[in-house]
């Protein structure tokens, strides 16, 4: 195992030092990020006669629109262009999936805050003061606002879809235990720092350049040029960087920059399209609520016979990606647990609020909580500690296979959990906590170590594909292009490390550009957490095709064997002798051959059979424990996190300062969801938690002072790059043991004979009703 014990990454290596895998090397634009140089959208210089949008929100969650009379936004000062759903050339559905998300709404609006009608305007101010210049008459109809509601009545973006193995109403009703819960999980706001934004110019021939804040810049491209009616060549969309994007700017980028495209092509000038922070938390989706229901059957052990679970999860308006995102949770609801039998059933609820989409873990986390959920309940009716049970139910060779068909190979979880077990000594403190909790009446302290088995592929099996372009230069540097976006996640330095390795070159040699569709086509988004496993494989695929051209030049031109021929710290060995780098390319191109390439990478043995709802949708898995340890007050329900212990497994880390950050990121992040962020609508569909004022992530202050982590050193047994594991989702399912501590916790007030009910998140509303559970059970003598 691999501890980082100084988190602060090592110095750069010198000029001449060749890239090493597994180095703790900075991120890529670490000093452009510190020192403000960093160019995001928004910080590109303002071309001259630049217009700015704003949009005209819908007021009522479900209305027919009557009429609409537009003609003070037409005459406000600095208004250019003025849009409505009828001036659209191409196609009005700029959905990324199923049908049903119109750029402009037509005759209905379905959300409080759906665009009506776009502005473009010489400044921002003048197209906000435009928009509110319109005048909508509506006939308000009845809307579905939460999901009990859309689940009496049979409300749904899309049908229902179902897992199962075994016979579990059977193995349930004959179970020595059976026990029944149900736990409400709110959503997410992703709350990057860079809000969406997108910015589009006009080129020749009718062209146009789109700068956007994306995560899936093929999709930008793709529905521009649908909206605009052009063909796709037409259209060039560009990422640089983003300022975070957590699954929010997968599909939800893309109106912005099909409504500034638009209005570039309408007037012939650049435009750029940036949401007001309060807008953003309105207009875009967030993580979906999922309401999570369990029915289950167990022995003296805890061991489980059969688990029936129904995951129903709020999607909106419209299907964006919720059903790959409920398949995601379906996938999960087992995490590391062998259910034996099992019946696990999603559906897909439709209300009218703001479409939910992407966000870090997709469905995944919801899934988890629910069965982790489970092991806490099933722990306390049975008087065991929750690790006990926890570590009967993990797979194990020969009960290996999962509600989808799919079996586990590389069963790392019993030797994680026992390591981490022993290292943060939770015997040891789960004693010492039982005898605090006994002689203390106002603070109770939790304990809970949780474990994360993450699936690693998309689940729509053709996404699971991407492309590089590759240049050397007669200089010996290169440049790579690949299908990935940067959003901070480290994915730009994982692929220079990547491409400096494979020619034994230090890493000022390699720059990774910009992702353009023009470079690298038919792009899947960055996300599923396989951004380097995509994109890194097809860097990689790239490099050995030239090296393949180069080894065969040196073989023909040197007379040595191809074993002869190395790339090795800064040079070329040709069997006893050596040459620069650059001289050796120099002389390549000298001699005419190509160095240029194009990668290209496919997921190898995945598959799933939706009818039979069998098959194997991820390659591999990452695993991982986190203990966690707080402390409550039982007379508010403030609490504290004070110390966390990780150990995870990113197979054969390419960088560990990076996945260590990765981590920890990921770690606060699903702590803010499970504690602090509350998403709220009111009675008539507004979101009520739209600003930093009423919405509260995470800060410096919430990061636990004992926060451990150490990676699980074992490489990954799928040929991977480098051996490496996906690192960017699965740790934010380890915080589910922040929530599970603080459930332990409420659980001491009546000695640990119940589970008491705490919805997600748990905040210390939810704590506080909770520890009041506990004590009237505790008052009533046990008695339920």
């Amino acid at each position: 195992m691999r501890k980082l014990t100084d988190r602060k990454p090592t110095p750069p290596r010198p000029h001449t030092q060749a890239a090493q895998l597994g180095g703790s090397t900075p991120h890529e634009s670490a000093r452009l990020h510190v020192t403000g140089m960093a160019q995001y959208v928004d910080d590109t210089a303002t071309p001259e006669n630049l217009l700015y949008v704003a949009t005209g929100q819908s007021i009522h969650a479900h209305a027919k629109v009557l009429a609409m009379d537009l003609s003070a936004v037409w005459a406000s000062p600095g208004v250019v262009d003025v849009v409505v759903q009828a001036d659209i050339p191409g196609k009005v559905d700029v959905a990324p999936v199923y049908s049903g998300d119109p750029l402009l709404a037509g005759d209905e609006v379905q959300y409080v805050g759906q665009p009506l009608f776009a502005v473009a305007a010489t400044s921002m101010a003048a197209a906000q003061r435009a928009v509110k210049c319109a005048k909508v008459d509506y006939d308000v109809l009845p809307a579905v606002l939460e999901i009990e509601q859309a689940l009496a009545q049979d409300s749904f973006v899309l049908p229902q879809h179902k897992l199962l193995m075994g016979d579990p109403d059977a193995a349930i009703d004959t179970a020595p235990h059976q026990i029944s819960g149900e736990v409400y999980v709110r959503g997410q706001e992703h709350f990057y720092l860079e809000g969406q934004i997108s910015q589009a110019t006009p080129l020749e021939d009718g062209a146009l350049h789109v700068l956007s804040s994306s995560q899936h810049p093929t999709e930008v491209q793709k529905l521009v040029a649908e909206v605009l009616d052009l063909p796709f060549h037409k259209v060039v969309a560009e990422v640089r960087r983003m300022g975070g994007g957590f699954g929010g700017k997968e599909t939800q980028a893309a109106p912005l920059a099909c409504l500034a495209a638009l209005f570039a092509q309408r007037t012939g000038r650049p435009v750029r399209y940036r949401m007001p922070r309060h807008d953003d938390m309105v207009q875009t989706g967030k993580r979906h609520d999922f309401l999570n229901r369990y029915r289950v059957g167990f022995n003296d052990d805890g061991r489980l016979l059969g688990v029936d679970m129904t995951l129903a999860g709020k999607c909106g308006y419209s299907a964006d990606l919720s059903d790959g995102i409920v398949d995601r949770a379906m996938f999960h609801a087992d995490n590391a647990y062998y259910l034996n039998n099992a019946s696990i059933l999603g559906l897909r609820c439709k209300t009218h609020t703001v479409s939910n989409t992407a966000f870090r873990g997709f469905g995944g986390p919801k899934g988890v909580l629910a069965v982790e959920c489970m092991m806490d309940d099933i722990a306390r009716h049975l008087g065991k500690d929750p690790l006990d049970v926890r570590i009967e139910n993990l797979y194990q060779p020969g009960r290996d296979e999962t509600p989808y068909g799919q079996t586990i190979e590389q069963h790392q979880l019993p030797a994680i959990i026992e390591a981490l077990e022993q290292s943060s000594n939770y015997r040891a403190r789960r004693a010492e906590i039982t005898a605090y909790n006994a002689s203390h009446e106002t603070t109770k302290r939790g304990l809970a170590l949780t474990p994360v088995k993450f699936g690693i592929s998309f689940t729509a099996k053709h996404l699971n594909q991407a492309g590089a372009l590759l240049h050397l230069y007669t200089d010996g540097s290169m440049q790579i292009s690949h299908g990935g976006t940067e959003m901070g996640q480290g994915l730009y330095s994982k692929i220079q490390t990547i491409v400096a390795h494979a020619f034994g070159q230090p890493l000022s040699q390699v720059a990774v550009v910009s992702t353009r569709t023009d470079k690298v086509p038919n792009t899947s988004p960055t996300a599923a957490s396989s951004g380097t496993d995509l994109n890194g494989m097809a860097a990689l695929n790239a490099c050995e095709k030239i090296k393949a051209d180069l080894r065969a030049f040196a073989v023909e031109h040197f007379q040595v064997a191809a074993t002869e021929v190395q790339f090795l710290e800064g040079a070329v060995k040709l069997g006893a002798e050596s040459m620069a780098f650059a001289e050796f390319i120099q002389l390549a191109y000298l001699n005419r051959v190509p160095l240029s390439a194009t990668g290209f990478y496919r997921t190898p043995k995945i598959n799933y059979d939706r009818a039979s709802a069998k098959g194997r949708p991820f390659l591999y898995f990452a695993n991982g424990a986190a203990v966690s340890e707080v402390i409550i007050d039982t007379e508010t329900g403030e609490y504290r996190v004070t110390q966390v212990d990780v150990l995870h497994d990113v197979g054969s880390s390419l960088n560990p300062a990076i996945d260590i950050g990765q981590i920890e990121g990921g770690f606060v992040q699903g702590m803010g969801w499970l504690t602090s962020e509350e998403l709220l609508w009111d009675d008539t569909g507004r979101v009520i938690s739209n600003s930093p004022a009423n919405y509260k992530i995470p800060t410096a202050h919430d990061v636990p002072v004992a926060f451990n982590v150490v990676l699980f050193d074992q490489a990954n047994q799928e040929a991977t790059v480098h051996r490496s594991k996906a690192v960017g989702e699965p740790p934010l399912m380890l915080a589910i043991s922040v929530w599970a501590a603080l459930r332990d916790a409420c659980a001491s007030v009546a000695n640990y004979q119940i589970s008491p009910r705490i919805n997600a998140p748990a905040t210390p509303e939810q704590v506080y009703w909770a520890v009041q559970q506990a004590k009237a059970f505790a008052a009533k003598g046990g008695a339920q």
